[in-house]
């Protein structure tokens, strides 16, 4: 009897002993690569909160609408009400020593105060180091904050497709949510009303509003992507900025605060139905090269007038506005894979784009549109300061002292919107405009 009661104690101590190993093992089971991708880099991860102050007049006269009114009150006092609005998104941390966050750049856009929040429920103050809206990329400096986690940098040059991905963001302000799926295809390009994004990754992890900046990991927990909610209603569809991208245009942030726009040194038209069927070509798509300007790239690579570019990164150029599009979310740093049709064969260029400062920019519109313009220190548009004799602004009737209030689609109230509708424009024959002359208004032509 005795001895069967040992027994049983001593098989009652082993189990009891034996239960943390069991423990051990299962635990050790549940954590798959993904937890510990998870681990790895969730403290990393931050909420990102945006406080606007928004403005709106309360005119007496709004029921009636309309532009004409709009015009007819241009310059009247109306009373002004500030409105304060809120949003949320994400972010990474990718220096930790200098408290350095990347996000979207959409995500900040008019805020005025921006928080940042820990995992652990940390707030702080950050300030905006520097932002692209071209790229819809932003670098944040968190204010007091020394030695915090980062992320492990990944490579975004050699994803599978088909391979798992982790998404981590705050969705709807749910923080820290953890989603997964795989890459499912590369070099993706979504329009948005924003304009033309290229080379996104594509994959099936949820990522929804407020998900927007936050980082996409592979399975080993490194950063090889930037989320991006850009298609609100897409199901089962998410996108994220690769890293070795983000990289590039970090770099320049953290230099300047923007990145320098590009170019490859030529100008170019469209096609119409009778030019493309005399390049050949079976439908109407392409820029026909016009212009090509000396030591550019365009230049050094051989593209000659009369060529047409096809493609640009594998993408088919649709006419000067796809042209321009895409060439506005490249950076200087990254090469260029163009399809040019030359002497009616296909040839394929690598060109390196040229970046453009602000004196070349100057140089160009006043080249091309023949004005100068200058802030009105008394309320929006941009004053026109100059006006070159037998240029298309001249021809049009444009003086000194004018106000230039829109340019095409983009409305000016800044050197640097003058400067970013150039670009976009500048290869327009004509482009629409508002000009203010006095209290008048008027839409017109511009001749370039």
């Amino acid at each position: 009897m005795v001895r069967a009661c040992k027994i049983i104690l001593i098989t009652v101590l082993a189990i009891f002993v034996a239960q943390p190993c069991f423990a051990a093992k299962n635990d050790s089971l549940r954590i798959t690569p993904v937890v510990r991708a998870v681990q790895k880099a969730s403290s990393a991860v931050v909420n990102i909160s945006v406080t606007r102050i928004v403005e709106r007049g309360d005119s007496p006269f709004k029921l009636f609408g309309g532009e004409a009114f709009e015009m007819l009150l241009e310059g009247l006092p109306v009373p002004q009400r500030k409105y304060r609005s809120q949003s949320t998104g994400s972010g990474v941390i990718i220096n930790g020593r200098k408290g350095l966050v990347l996000t979207n750049a959409h995500v900040l856009t008019g805020g005025s105060d921006i928080k940042v929040k820990m995992i652990n429920g940390e707030e702080f103050q950050a300030e905006i180091v520097g932002s692209d809206a071209d790229f819809d990329l932003a670098v944040l400096k968190i204010k007091g904050a020394k030695n915090l986690p980062q992320v492990a940098m990944g490579d975004s040059s050699d994803i599978y497709i088909g391979e798992t991905v982790i998404a981590i963001g705050n969705p709807f302000g749910y923080t820290h949510t953890v989603t997964t799926g795989v890459v499912s295809a590369l070099k993706r390009t979504v329009k948005s009303k924003e304009g033309a994004f290229t080379d996104f990754i594509q994959t099936d992890a949820a990522i929804n509003p407020g998900n927007s900046g936050g980082p996409l990991l592979n399975i080993m927990g490194d950063l090889i992507g930037i989320n991006t909610a850009i298609q609100a209603r897409a199901e089962g569809i998410g996108f994220a900025i690769p890293i070795n991208r983000a990289k590039r245009v970090v770099k320049e942030l953290l230099a300047s605060g923007r990145v320098s726009p590009v170019w490859l040194g030529l100008s170019g038209q469209d096609l119409d139905q009778g030019s493309a069927s005399y390049f050949g070509l079976s439908r109407v798509y392409g820029v026909l090269v016009t212009d090509v300007y000396k030591e550019t790239p365009a230049a050094y690579a051989g593209i000659h007038p009369g060529d047409i570019i096809l493609s640009m990164n594998g993408i088919e150029v649709q006419d000067k506005a796809g042209y321009l599009g895409l060439l506005r979310v490249q950076t200087r740093s990254e090469d260029v894979d163009l399809a040019v049709l030359h002497d009616g064969k296909v040839r394929n260029i690598v060109v390196r784009p040229q970046s453009l400062d602000l004196r070349q920019i100057r140089s160009q519109a006043w080249s091309r549109w023949g004005i100068v313009v200058d802030k009105d220190s008394r309320g929006r548009g941009m004053l026109v300061g100059k006006v070159r004799k037998n240029s298309g602004s001249a021809r049009l009737g444009l003086q000194p002292g004018d106000k230039i209030h829109q340019i095409g689609n983009q409305r000016v109230s800044s050197q640097q919107d003058f400067l970013d509708a150039f670009l976009r424009y500048r290869m327009n024959n004509k482009v629409m405009l508002k000009v203010q002359r006095g209290r008048n208004f008027y839409y017109v032509k511009l001749n370039s």
